[in-house]
């Protein structure tokens, strides 16, 4: 039997359960700014609190969709110690293979507080690989939409 064979044998029995909830992360304005400064979207709704208070919809400035998207790792824990050992056993490398479906249905309103929840959603072998696919829902606390909802792809090898 493969290593492929051995991470299948796994993941069959969590096929359509939730694997992980992630730790609650507050949401600043600093997040917010060094995000906007680096990918150049500068846009008042995320940078200026005051207008912010004054024009927007949602009376605070808001996290661009994706800064939540760029914290999947951090709120998946996805690279936290021991996290690849317990759910790739056998494997040594895991690759971001994309995603295939990605929605913000909610803004995340500056000093909210996010989390994601990671259902396995299927797998596939590829070869020697594995193939999984993740939905992950990004909860806002207290709100009931979420920030986020994406299926992610990865690919863990050998």
């Amino acid at each position: 039997m493969s290593a492929a064979d051995d991470l299948i044998a796994f993941l069959t029995p969590k096929l359509g359960t939730e694997t992980h909830v992630g730790p609650w992360l507050a949401i600043d304005q600093a997040r917010i700014d060094s995000f906007a400064q680096v990918t150049g979207d500068v846009q008042w709704i995320h940078t200026d609190p005051e207008r912010a208070r004054r024009e927007s919809p949602y009376g605070a400035t808001i996290a661009h969709g994706f800064l939540t998207l760029s914290l999947f790792p951090f709120l998946t824990e996805a690279n936290a110690p021991g996290q690849f050992e317990r759910n790739y056993p056998g494997m040594r490398l895991r690759v971001n293979y994309g995603l295939n479906r990605l929605r913000f249905p909610a803004p995340v309103t500056c000093g909210s507080r996010i989390r994601a929840h990671t259902v396995l959603k299927e797998f596939q072998a590829l070869g020697e690989a594995v193939q999984i696919v993740y939905e992950i829902t990004v909860e806002i606390e207290g709100e009931k939409k979420p920030a986020c909802v994406a299926e992610q792809v990865v690919r863990v090898y050998p």
